[in-house]
């Protein structure tokens, strides 16, 4: 099967290549990520996931398997997107700090016959991060195309991190592991 990956995050590219699997990236223009509001929490990044696929599934050929991903940040039952500017996202990194906050991946793997997806949840614990860290952070690494305003490979994870429960990967934002298990399943593994 030829692996096509929906993404233009760099980081998402990088995990994936670590699984040996040769793969192409396609990205559509202009998908539609807007979800229920009544949609619970937990539920949002699997239901992006297959909307993402759903955009592709016209397009991919019977050899074809497009694997779709969203990732929120999850704290006291709300979702810390991307943040706009430099403002919002030292008060993400504030909310966050000191505090431990869920981490959900939704992964779609859409096939012409097949379509499986699923999410991931970490639980990452930052400690109490000081004013001038968090300025420092968002000065120097920019995290405006991050969920939650940080990037857990970054600085602020290196000295901000005090725990984390579950994959590492998926806070990157691909939960690589549980993707090798599914792409096993199908038959697709490069051993």
């Amino acid at each position: 099967m030829h692996i096509i990956l929906s993404s233009n995050s760099p980081r998402r590219r990088q995990l994936l290549a670590g699984l040996g699997l040769p793969f192409e990236v396609r990205v559509l223009p202009d998908i539609d990520e807007s979800y229920p509001k009544d949609l619970a929490v937990d539920d949002i990044p699997v239901f992006i996931a297959r909307e993402k696929a759903q955009a592709y599934l016209p397009l991919i050929q019977p050899d074809e398997l497009v694997i779709t991903a969203d990732t929120v940040v999850v704290l006291d039952n709300r979702i810390l997107g991307k943040p706009a500017d430099a403002h919002e996202a030292a008060d993400m990194l504030r909310d966050l700090s000191g505090r431990t906050h869920r981490v959900i991946t939704g992964v779609c793997i859409t096939g012409k016959n097949v379509q499986r997806s699923f999410a991931v949840v970490s639980y990452v614990t930052f400690k109490q991060l000081e004013e001038k860290e968090i300025d420092y952070y968002v000065e120097h690494y920019k995290p405006f195309d991050k969920a939650g305003a940080y990037g857990i490979q970054e600085w602020i994870g290196y000295i901000g991190v005090t725990g984390l429960q579950g994959s590492y990967f998926n806070v990157m934002g691909l939960p690589v592991q549980r993707i090798y298990e599914e792409l096993k399943t199908l038959g697709v593994t490069p051993l």
